[in-house]
């Protein structure tokens, strides 16, 4: 508008970077957010480090991906960085890296290398004391620690990128920074470290991403297994037909895929410890539900969001809804990538499959709490007939809920048990 002035207020860097510590991440999802970045650089091996030593601690994140220029770099240190992102690439804000680190650490530096014959590195530090003095947004380059020089080691044989977490106050505060605690405190969040890392990555760790070969992550050294919850070698599990939705986008459409899977009975496992394994991190009734994936990176591990909830006769189900990146704004994934929304209409979508999938799974439950472990082929004859009948409720459970509304299923399930509450039972209705 003619005669308007116009005046450029930037933030207050000490204030805003202070702000930004507080996104949500914990030690775990940090480090998983700059994993992100590793996968994005086509890293076939990433490793973490966690290193202990009174008042000097810290943790080092290192891959062999493509590296970084000194120009990538720099825009890679700034918050909301101003590239664009490809279809389906993990990424997504442009503050992770910073967001991520800052959530346990006030000095963050990263050591990169793209010349596979020359070991030349950029180093760029971002130090928080620093900003809160000048309240400039400035990052510095060539400086050198303990832990800065290590990460040079990592890559004397090849191109990559080492982030290096120093000054880890929020993980090692000031009181417990030489203390024994705070050694088992670092060894502690390794181990959940390694955890999550196994369980967000573990289609890349399994190889099962289409279009790019196996992805080894290892903490201190220690290769982690992939840890898949729907279990895909146990023989017994039950896979349901998998749904293809469309939800609509301002470009146009997408695709969400869903497949249901009722995973075996304690009894019907391979073995007891497979059984406590795929328990997972939050045990069998919370890490029942919904198992989110974005571009084939795991976002939400269980629970029903909001479309029903945590039952024990429910905790064999789990679902996998699978999204790209174009619908990022529709689950409203937020910075961390640990948290998302269903949209509205794949909400009702689910609906049917998702009660279709508990119906199964809480049969399967059943069957075993009755069973006492697994059968002997005198206790198979005796229940065939019995054995039959569930079958037959399973059916006739499935066949309503494919051509009837969930009300008008519950008015016939209500009246068959009133009518007839013996074949109801039998029927396991």
């Amino acid at each position: 508008m003619t005669g308007t002035t116009t005046y450029e207020i930037a933030p207050s860097a000490a204030r805003l970077t202070g702000s930004l510590r507080d996104i949500g991440y914990d030690f775990p999802t940090a480090i998983a957010d700059l994993v992100d970045n590793s996968v994005t650089a086509n890293a076939s091996r990433v490793n973490v480090y966690t290193h202990f030593e009174p008042n000097g601690s810290y943790v080092l994140i290192s891959d062999d991906g493509d590296g970084m220029t000194e120009r990538a770099l720099i825009e890679a240190m700034r918050f909301g960085t101003r590239r664009s992102y490809e279809t389906n690439e993990l990424g997504r804000f442009g503050l992770g890296l910073k967001t991520g680190t800052f959530s346990q650490c006030r000095r963050l530096t990263v050591v990169t290398r793209t010349t596979p014959k020359r070991a030349t590195f950029n180093v760029m530090t971002l130090d928080l004391n620093r900003i809160a003095r000048t309240d400039r947004w400035d990052i510095t380059a060539g400086e050198t620690s303990a832990a800065i020089e290590r990460a040079k080691d990592l890559l004397r044989e090849s191109p990559g990128t080492v982030v290096v977490w120093e000054d880890l106050d929020r993980v090692l505060p000031e009181r417990y920074a030489e203390s024994g605690w705070g050694r088992r405190r670092l060894r502690s969040l390794a181990s959940k470290t390694a955890e999550h890392l196994a369980m967000v990555f573990h289609r890349f760790i399994a190889g099962d991403v289409p279009g790019r070969g196996e992805v080894v992550i290892c903490v201190d050294d220690e290769k982690l297994r992939p840890w898949d919850p729907f279990a895909p070698d146990e023989a017994e599990r039950t896979v349901l037909e998998e749904h293809v939705f469309e939800i609509e986008t301002a470009n146009g459409s997408s695709e969400v895929r869903f497949r249901g899977v009722v995973l075996p009975a304690r009894d019907r496992f391979s073995s007891l410890e497979e059984f406590e394994r795929l328990s997972g991190p939050l045990k069998w009734n919370r890490q029942q539900g919904l198992y989110i994936y974005r571009a084939d990176r795991l976002v939400q591990h269980g629970g029903w969001s909001g479309l029903r909830g945590i039952d024990e006769h429910m905790k064999l189900a789990r679902g996998a809804i699978d999204f790209h990146t174009d619908l990022d704004e529709s689950f409203q994934i937020n910075v961390a990538k640990m948290s998302v929304d269903l949209p509205p209409a794949l909400r009702q979508m689910l609906e049917r499959p998702v009660q279709e999938l508990c119906v199964l799974a809480d049969d399967a439950y059943r069957r075993s709490a009755n069973s006492g472990g697994r059968p002997d082929s005198t206790t198979k004859s005796s229940k065939a007939s019995e054995t039959a009948l569930r079958d037959v409720g399973i059916a006739l459970k499935a066949a309503l809920l494919e051509d009837s509304s969930l009300a008008e299923f519950r008015g016939v399930v209500e009246t068959l048990r009133a009518r007839h509450p013996a074949l109801a039972e039998q029927l396991d209705l």
